[in-house]
């Protein structure tokens, strides 16, 4: 399975990252550790949601979907 991910900033709430991956717990942990540079700033994170894929291609669409303008509504909207 594949995910996508929505993650908020515990210390600045209004911030949010979207991303995908084949390992959910092992990615959360990563960015809460500050394994990574978009994110290591704005640490720690809670997941507020995810939705699973069963392809790849499908997960990389739907990321790609919600850094978009009608996405963010929809993250607004349904997470």
């Amino acid at each position: 399975m594949f995910y996508v991910y929505l993650l908020q900033s515990v210390e600045n709430p209004e911030h949010f990252y979207v991303g995908c991956t084949a390992d959910l717990k092992k990615r959360i942990k990563q960015h809460n550790a500050g394994c990574s540079i978009h994110t290591s700033k704005f640490k720690p994170w809670n997941l507020r949601g995810y939705v699973a894929f069963d392809s790849e291609e499908k997960a990389q669409k739907f990321e790609k979907y919600l850094k978009t303008g009608n996405g963010r509504i929809f993250q607004k909207k349904f997470f």
